[in-house]
């Protein structure tokens, strides 16, 4: 099994699925990997010579932010929005959707479960 930045890559996968595995590496930038380095699209990971694993892992060290360090960063960007006050900043403290969406109905994944009003049942006659 290839471990590349921390991240145990399945053996059984082709190359650019299993790049994928690792946090900040998509789609496209597997594929660019790949052809950056000449490596067929098709082979699979067990497949790649130790040479092979080894250049993919000092090309992903040296040009691309993946990981702990780019979770960190997108954490202290969020910490930066706070930190300002700014209106995304107080959507991430407050734990509402930060991108314009409706929280009249809907919006669960970032309200949390609803909870019940008491006595909120309308009067009977």
């Amino acid at each position: 099994m290839a471990r590349i930045a921390g991240v145990n890559i399945p053996t059984n996968k082709r190359v650019t699925i299993g790049l994928r595995y690792i946090y900040g590496i998509g789609e496209t930038k597997a594929e660019e990997i790949c052809r950056r380095l000449e490596i067929p699209a098709e082979r699979r990971v067990n497949e790649l010579s130790d040479d092979e694993i080894l250049k993919i892992r000092e090309l992903i060290d040296s040009e691309y932010r993946v990981e702990g360090d780019l979770r960190r960063e997108v954490a202290m960007n969020i910490k930066r929005l706070m930190d300002l006050g700014c209106y995304r900043g107080l959507r991430h403290r407050r734990g509402l959707p930060v991108r314009g969406q409706r929280t009249h109905t809907n919006a669960r994944t970032r309200k949390g479960k609803a909870v019940a009003i008491a006595g909120k049942k309308k009067a009977t006659r």
